[in-house]
């Protein structure tokens, strides 16, 4: 272990202790960090680790409460002054493991067994914090870089993205020039992801008899008739924009619904309600959609007497940044260079902490990351140790080349 404001003469991916990135993966996937208060549990005590790593580093990094028992960590690591700052980014927090007994392999145990890492937040995304931790101790290490690094190591993305919100409204990308989100990928450059809405529809009817339902306004058969005319509208929109080549089509799903109860088949509901997870591509604004919404709504009201109300729970906008930006190229030359094969260009299928960096940072963002793409939140999740490792030297020849280009 190297200490504290220790510096070498070896160039950074010299520098890179990969044995290290693999022993505080581990060490961040045994701190069960999913936000479940009633059970004690928050990020809090993942953060106990990176900051016992960011002590022996000799960093001073920043610790920001955003609501209590759940704070971001940021590192500034300063080079030569004049260049560019680059933002590595990734989230502490994990969903939780489900039913336990469903895992082959303790959730929160870390085993490790035929080169893999297993345990719930491996892949999503503790490899990935893990990978850019070392990364940016690598290059400090190696004596002289033209520029800044930051490291933002940030709570709640899987839920409300809380943490990044915080982290933009502080202050603490507004001199960042490009933003690498270390999520799973499965080695796949990601200059584009999807954006997401989360929109919550509530009817108001009028309670009947249900042998009389002449008394009353239904409100299921109004929310019915309100889903088939969502049904069409993400047709028409799919005919419109068409398939995008990376993220797929756009997507309006019904994610919940409730009305009425069990106990009282007999009786036609007040009130009804259903949630939509909707997935964007770019292009297709956000306020123009619900706006589009809220007509089929009207339309509804109007045939049927009952009212609609919506409430936008979350509204992140599909991202899009130029393959020829510095970043991504810096991310694809890396990997060309450390994987020894062309790199393929991806699509994140969900959203990140990047698409907050995006809209309200204004940051170019590229997402790359240890771990497979679709492995993320199931049972007996994993990250390969080779994928993991591959991963940290791909960063510290991102951040050497994005440097480099900055100042050529």
């Amino acid at each position: 272990m190297d200490k504290a404001g220790e510096q070498s003469t070896c160039s950074a991916l010299d520098c890179l202790d990969l044995d290290r990135v693999v022993e505080l993966t581990r060490e961040l996937v045994r701190a069960p960090s999913t936000n479940e208060p009633e059970k004690g549990r928050s990020e809090a005590s993942a953060v106990e680790v990176v900051l016992a790593w960011a002590e022996r580093f000799g960093w001073s990094p920043v610790v920001e409460e955003v609501t209590p028992g759940r704070p971001n960590v940021i590192v500034t690591i300063e080079g030569q002054p004049g260049g560019p700052t680059l933002l590595f980014e990734g989230h502490t927090d994990v969903v939780t493991e489900g039913d336990y007994e469903a895992w082959t392999y303790d959730p929160f145990g870390a085993e490790l067994v035929d080169g893999r890492i297993y345990g719930r937040g491996s892949a999503d995304m503790k490899g990935g914090v893990a990978a850019f931790m070392h990364a940016a101790r690598a290059i400090e290490r190696q004596g002289t870089f033209a520029g800044t690094i930051k490291l933002a190591i940030l709570c709640d993305e899987e839920e409300m993205m809380i943490g990044v919100h915080d982290f933009v409204k502080r202050g603490h990308a507004d001199a960042v020039d490009a933003a690498i989100v270390c999520e799973p990928e499965g080695g796949e450059v990601c200059a584009v992801q999807k954006g997401a809405i989360r929109l919550r529809v509530d009817v108001t009817g009028a309670m009947a008899h249900g042998a009389m339902p002449q008394h009353g306004k239904n409100p299921i058969s109004a929310m019915a008739s309100f889903m088939s005319a969502v049904k069409n509208l993400e047709s028409n929109l799919v005919a419109e924009f068409g398939t995008h080549p990376l993220l797929g089509d756009i997507s309006l799903t019904p994610t919940h619904s409730a009305a009425g109860t069990l106990e009282q088949l007999n009786v036609i509901p007040g009130k009804a309600l259903v949630t939509y997870d909707i997935r964007t591509i770019p292009g297709l604004d956000h306020e123009q959609l619900l706006v589009d919404i809220e007509a089929l709504a009207k339309a509804v009201e109007d045939e049927t007497g009952t009212s609609f109300s919506f409430e936008t729970l979350v509204s992140r906008p599909a991202t899009d940044t130029p393959v020829d930006h510095p970043v991504v190229v810096a991310v694809a030359d890396a990997h060309r260079v450390v994987a020894g094969s062309e790199p393929i260009f991806g699509g994140v299928p969900g959203t990140t902490d990047g698409t907050i960096l995006w809209r309200d940072a204004g940051l170019p963002v590229v997402v790359y990351g240890p771990g497979g793409k679709w492995i993320a939140h199931q049972v007996d999740e994993f990250v390969e140790v080779d994928e993991l490792q591959r991963c940290a030297q791909v960063y510290v020849e991102a951040a050497s080349r994005f440097f480099e280009s900055a100042g050529s």
